[in-house]
């Protein structure tokens, strides 16, 4: 019984040696296309910089490469650079430039970046407060799925004194 034990916790400590290796060789990867302009490993990098996946944790690196691929159109990468204005993650905080990348996403159809701009509107946060400019938002969000613009929407649908 001890010997299958330490033969599982074996295999789980060289499972994760070889996790740590591959995403490490993975930032290597894209690290070479995102040099190359290459939008989605821009946005990839990013992400590993962010959650210190294979790379050490950087919110500046998260921001460098997400900016880069925001630029290129990459509405995800738009989302969270968005999000690291509004949380002032790796930048000055700042509500305006947040609003603008959301805006950007939630332009292209993408979820996260509808709620999120929904959000905006309905705190006032880098644009003027407009509870129905929010709830036009929620709504395109809700109606592709976002769970939490589904909830949201349904609230305020629910309760029109919001609107």
């Amino acid at each position: 019984m001890h010997k299958r034990i330490i033969f599982v916790l074996l295999c789980m400590c060289i499972s994760s040696v070889e996790c740590a290796i591959s995403e490490q060789e993975q930032a290597k990867t894209y690290s070479i296309s995102a040099e190359r302009g290459d939008a989605a490993s821009q946005h990839n990098l990013g992400v590993m910089y962010m959650t210190g996946s294979g790379v050490a944790q950087s919110y500046s690196q998260a921001f460098k490469w997400f900016a880069k691929a925001a630029e290129q159109g990459l509405a995800n990468s738009q989302v969270n650079l968005g999000t690291m204005y509004k949380e002032g993650l790796g930048v000055r905080q700042d509500n305006s430039k947040a609003f603008f990348w959301y805006e950007k996403a939630a332009l292209q159809g993408h979820a996260a970046g509808q709620n999120n701009l929904a959000l905006m509107y309905m705190l006032g946060l880098g644009i003027s407060h407009n509870p129905s400019e929010a709830a036009k938002w929620w709504q395109k969000a809700a109606q592709q799925g976002h769970v939490n613009a589904q909830v949201t929407a349904s609230a305020l649908f629910t309760n029109l004194a919001w609107v």
